[in-house]
């Protein structure tokens, strides 16, 4: 079927749904299936032709349009729109350019608005940076004009259907058993865990995955920018989304605002998504108001890293000694997992740091590095190998010592 007849059928379609205040999808089917019906008298439509106008019928009224093929392929991890024009995909860490584009920019705003409105969130001139989410989870980032140039720009970090576990991890070779099983036991015992990485390198699913080993008895809550977790198990769960000011700024919920109210929920846990501002401040005082075993993630070069980026991130919030802050922090988080995206795509723990405290001394946290990874080359085929090697004996034991697993 051309192009032009199928834009014909789009059109017919959607003026017979002006008729409908609400429209279910089985209506829509029907609908399509009606005009389907009156086009074959005209001209002979093969069958799996016909099936699949159909279908992109259906998605571009009320899915996402060309891009929920993308969205449906479990082989696909991020989905990654430059306008109208170039549309790339991941696929296994590469990068491929799709063969399919928008015939207009209507028609992608159009997207825009569909994607957004199911979040409650806004996007147009005014507000032209959106984060929001899909149905199924996955993570999407949206800049619209002035700011992109070319036209809209979607950014859509599909997460797999399944939520990935810890032997599959291993089996991947992105972290050692022994690694694991030391991490099931701080786990267990209630140790503060702050998961730090680059972009695209795990973190979220690292923190899935870790979430597994949470005894099932406990109280968590999840607090999120967009609601993206995919804990594991868990049964007495409350999950949080912060809340975007509506177009008279009025309504804002934030994540501190979350933070706050999560302390009067009696959790067990506290699991905040990722901090990235002011924030970072409550979650390092709920860290050391009793929830032990709480987990989070951040964006970070280094653990060491990614330990300045909290202090400054504290202190974009609040104006205290930066010895306070280091203090908060040495006393609040125990542990950190650093993981990274190798040069073949690969994702593994880089290292697991300890915080052993802070020196009043020096005015600095100490740390303790328990595993490293350590290259060992590259295959044939550019594959890296290596291990992630012990280097220490984890210090701080008591909260082991009271879970009885020391």
């Amino acid at each position: 079927m051309t192009g032009e007849r199928f834009r014909d059928l789009r059109a017919r379609l959607m003026k017979r749904l002006e008729e409908y205040q609400e429209v279910t999808d089985q209506e829509i089917c029907r609908l399509i299936d009606e005009l389907m019906l009156e086009c074959g008298r005209d001209s002979y439509i093969r069958l799996s032709e016909r099936e699949q106008v159909r279908k992109e019928l259906f998605n571009s009224v009320r899915r996402l349009d060309i891009l929920q093929e993308l969205v449906d392929d479990d082989t696909v991890t991020e989905i990654m729109v430059n306008g109208t024009e170039n549309i790339y995909v991941e696929r296994q860490g590469r990068l491929f350019q799709w063969d399919r584009k928008f015939s207009s920019r209507e028609k992608l705003e159009d997207i825009v608005q569909q994607i957004v409105a199911k979040c409650n969130r806004v996007a147009n001139e005014a507000v032209s940076i959106v984060d929001a989410r899909l149905e199924n989870g996955a993570r999407v980032n949206v800049v619209m004009a002035p700011v992109a140039i070319e036209g809209p720009v979607i950014t859509i970090r599909r997460f797999p259907d399944h939520p990935i576990s810890m032997e599959q991890l291993i089996a991947w070779n992105t972290v050692s058993r022994e690694a694991a099983l030391f991490l099931e036991k701080l786990v267990r015992a209630g140790y503060n865990i702050f998961i730090s990485g680059g972009t695209g390198s795990g973190k979220t699913t690292f923190l899935n995955a870790l979430s597994h080993y949470i005894p099932r008895d406990e109280r968590i809550v999840t607090i999120e920018d967009n609601a993206e977790l995919q804990l594991q198990g868990a049964r007495n769960l409350v999950r949080l989304e912060a809340r975007r000011a509506n177009e008279e700024g009025d309504n804002e919920v934030t994540i501190r605002d979350l933070i706050r109210a999560s302390l009067r929920m009696r959790p067990d846990r506290i699991i905040v998504g990722e901090v990235r501002g002011e924030e970072t401040i409550d979650m390092l005082q709920s860290l050391n108001t009793g929830h032990d075993g709480s987990l989070s993630t951040g964006h970070g070069n280094s653990p060491r890293d990614m330990l300045s980026r909290l202090e400054t991130m504290v202190l974009m919030g609040l104006e205290i000694p930066v010895q306070a802050v280091r203090r908060q922090i040495a006393s609040g988080i125990d542990l950190m997992v650093h993981l990274g995206r190798m040069r073949d795509k690969s994702r593994k723990v880089l290292e697991i740091l300890e915080i052993t405290g802070y020196d009043y001394r020096l005015g600095e946290i100490q740390t303790h590095s328990l595993f490293e990874f350590e290259e060992q080359g590259e295959d044939e085929e550019g594959k890296i190998s290596g291990s992630l090697v012990k280097k220490g004996e984890l210090q701080k034991r008591q909260k082991l010592a009271r879970a009885g697993l020391a």
